[in-house]
């Protein structure tokens, strides 16, 4: 079955879902919505993939560690090579770098090696994988592009001797069209979320990136789109941004709608 429209990342496992989860996946179902429910270190990984395999096909998994939710955590890797035997797990994430807190930090120089390290042993994780990346990447202002910069430096460096096996998509891109170019030029994918239906920074990058460079997403429980901002977000309402999307591009929205589930399912390689 070819979903209608797919959420490339929810986190559909969050306690907000916990009361009604089984109604948010009738939901999906009745509107043919896949998702990618996306973990941020062991316990959630683990949780996404019980979720994933345990909700048709619909629902698959990113197994990962995110930059700073929990400092203290380490990748184990005999731990994820085990989650990535799921057949539901579709990429290694989120995963990447985020300058945002560094004022939390007594060491900033230790911290940014110390994601660098966490980030470079998931990419590894996912080359030897064969996954795409899911990729976290928050510069400490939005003036600057320091995150940006120190992620794609990078990716570079590896894409020298891991071609085009080396993939991934920038998840909620928050970037200039120049950055987003620079993905592209990678083979990167970048993905937008409701925060698009009611703040404009990103119009630009989205009327002017190639549309097979392109997804959409909710980040749910959180940044619902209009008209729902303010309420708990999930995967249905990822059709008011391809409305958006489509709308800024000025295209019709079936060729958009249709165009990002065919970038979704070829991204994930989902059958």
């Amino acid at each position: 079955m070819i979903p209608r429209y797919f959420d490339i990342h929810a986190h559909v496992n969050d306690k907000r879902f916990d009361e009604d989860r089984e109604n948010v996946f009738a939901r999906m179902r009745e509107h043919n919505v896949f998702a990618v429910d996306v973990g941020t270190d062991k316990k959630t990984s683990q949780a996404v993939v019980a979720l994933a395999e345990n909700s048709g096909d619909t629902v698959y998994a990113s197994i990962g560690i995110h930059p700073i939710d929990d400092r203290n955590e380490k990748f184990d890797k005999d731990f994820f090579d085990a989650l990535a035997r799921s057949s539901t797990v579709v990429a290694v994430g989120e995963c990447g770098l985020d300058y945002s807190r560094l004022d939390d930090v007594a060491d900033i120089a230790a911290e940014k090696l110390r994601q660098k390290e966490l980030f470079a042993a998931q990419i590894d994780f996912a080359l030897e994988h064969d996954l795409p990346l899911m990729i976290h990447c928050r510069d400490s202002e939005k003036s600057l592009v320091d995150a940006h910069r120190d992620v794609l430096d990078m990716l570079h460096e590896k894409k020298k001797t891991a071609g085009t096996k080396l993939r991934g998509d920038v998840h909620f891109f928050s970037q200039t069209i120049e950055i987003a170019r620079e993905y592209f030029d990678l083979d990167f994918t970048i993905s937008f979320t409701g925060v698009i239906t009611f703040a404009r920074e990103y119009d630009d990058v989205i009327k002017l990136a190639p549309l097979d460079r392109l997804m959409a997403e909710t980040d749910c429980p959180y940044v619902a789109p209009l008209p729902y901002r303010g309420k708990r977000n999930e995967p249905v309402y990822v059709e008011e941004v391809v409305k958006k999307i489509a709308e800024l591009r000025g295209e019709d929205l079936e060729v958009v709608r249709a165009a990002l589930v065919q970038n979704a399912l070829q991204f994930f390689r989902i059958k």
